[in-house]
């Protein structure tokens, strides 16, 4: 008898601690919701949400209703889900002209332009060579149009998007020094690997820049063109006589974007005026080059996984509230630099010393199902060892992913954690973190679609960001920020 009532004692006691670590409201998430949510917002409507286009407008109005449905109150402003502000965007004039000796050269064909210039040259083009033969230092540069076959040699090609990123790996190897040493205009001749992602750059190249007001890109400092010829054109540059002549036009107007941003009241009389901020991006890539047959970048698991992973979360926030309000922050224009998290961040709805923690989503959809890692958990890129232990806790009270911790280390070549939202908020000293399930080949392709994101691992990720936030949103203190925190760049 006195076993029995011993193990029944046990049932209880086990129970409690169970319910007290199992958030009350996790059966909101449902994995039927995320899917229904993600066909809708990754389809074909939205024509992959690019920044500055209607199609991420519409996407971002199509966000608000859900956030409306759903229960949130608005926290934008004047009232609504809303905050738009202005993209400033640089890019090539169709006004531009180039010429190689006397021959016109049709832009983005036979020319590229890689970084932008107002500016008017006519002048002997100095062609220095291959990239991996010569010493730069050596040379007189000064007041002279140069030109530079690229080399791959010493540059590590294994890392995501490859084609995009090669033209400004050259241009930072070698082209940077040749700027600082007085060259007035920078001419790369293409090799194979060039060549081989000409396309890619060209889409790059052709969008130009984009930032807002106090950025960098707003008004344009660059004083020097780069331009890519195709390798063809080496025979015509080696002898030291050629000729160019170009008259490169940049053009600057404005676009709009807009965070969308909700809220849930938390229900302490003290605490409510603190919040949890969950944080995804609205934007894709729009429309670029076709790749099987398709042209469309959805964005379905970057970023349209973490959008539908936080409405499920307020779903399980509105059915459940926390003692803390929790904020429900979609940026707009991540994939232009972080351009909404900058903005918002600079001029916040709610006082942002009042926002406590950050937990910010980048890709949660793809990948075997029980891998993941959240960026922040290691220093220097760590500022709030307190979240991340509860973080941690989540993870083990749940989902139970094995966190692979690489992708926080310095040297890692991605450098992810300085590529989404997480970083305007962790940079004021705000504890935040970033959740993935990293990266994949359909990254940024057409293939980024609803057919491959995995709905099982996409609601263990949310439930994961749930339990988190069930954990910031309540504790009797918020997470202190870690001594000393600075980040390496």
């Amino acid at each position: 008898m006195q076993n029995k009532i011993l193990f029944w004692a046990f049932l209880i006691v086990s129970s409690q601690l169970f319910a007290q670590s199992l958030p009350p409201a996790l059966n909101q998430i449902k994995e039927s919701d995320l899917k229904s949510d993600l066909e809708a917002l990754a389809g074909v409507n939205f024509k992959g949400r690019s920044a500055g286009t209607l199609d991420e407008l519409k996407a971002a109005m199509w966000l608000g209703e859900k956030y409306r449905a759903i229960g949130l109150k608005p926290a934008g402003d004047d009232g609504t889900y809303f905050q738009f502000f202005t993209l400033w965007r640089n890019q090539i004039s169709e006004q531009t002209s180039i010429e190689l000796n006397n021959k016109k050269l049709t832009l983005w064909q036979d020319v590229s332009i890689a970084q932008m210039a107002n500016t008017a040259l006519n002048g002997i083009i100095t062609y220095l060579g291959n990239a991996a033969e010569i010493d730069t230092n050596s040379l007189n540069v000064k007041g002279k149009i140069v030109a530079i076959e690229a080399n791959p040699k010493g540059i590590n090609l294994n890392v995501s998007l490859p084609t995009w990123r090669y033209s400004r790996y050259i241009y930072t190897k070698y082209g940077a020094d040749l700027v600082k040493r007085g060259a007035i205009a920078i001419i790369f001749i293409a090799d194979d690997t060039a060549e081989n992602g000409w396309k890619d750059a060209n889409e790059n190249f052709k969008r130009g820049n984009y930032d807002i007001d106090g950025g960098a890109n707003v008004n344009l400092t660059t004083t020097v063109p780069v331009l890519w010829l195709h390798k063809g054109s080496k025979k015509d540059l080696e002898g030291n006589s050629a000729n160019l002549k170009a008259n490169i036009v940049v053009s600057k107007y404005p676009y709009p974007s807009v965070n969308i941003i909700g809220k849930i009241e938390g229900t302490d009389a003290n605490l409510k005026s603190e919040y949890l901020l969950y944080s995804g991006h609205t934007d894709a890539h729009g429309v670029r080059n076709e790749i099987k047959g398709d042209s469309i970048c959805y964005g379905a698991d970057d970023n349209g996984s973490v959008n539908v992973a936080m409405l499920s979360n307020a779903r399980a926030f509105v059915k459940n509230p926390a003692k803390r309000s929790v904020l429900f922050v979609i940026h707009g224009a991540e994939e232009r630099g972080l351009l909404g998290s900058r903005y918002y961040s600079a001029l916040p709805t709610v006082p942002i010393g009042n926002i406590v923690a950050v937990l910010n989503g980048d890709m949660i959809g793809r990948n075997h199902i029980d891998s993941a890692t959240v960026l922040g958990a290691l220093p220097p890129h760590r500022n709030s060892e307190e979240l991340i232990n509860m973080t941690l806790e989540a993870n083990k009270e749940g989902p139970n992913f094995k966190l692979d911790y690489t992708w926080d280390d310095v040297k890692h070549i991605e450098g992810w954690y300085f590529r989404s939202d997480h970083l305007p908020y962790a940079r004021l000293g705000i504890p935040s973190l970033m959740y993935t399930t990293l990266l994949h080949p359909d990254y940024h392709t057409p293939q980024d679609n609803v057919e491959n994101i995995n709905f099982p691992k996409l609601k263990k990720m949310a439930d994961w960001m749930y339990r988190t936030g069930w954990k910031v949103a309540n504790a009797k203190q918020r997470p202190a920020t870690d001594k000393n925190f600075k980040l390496e760049r």
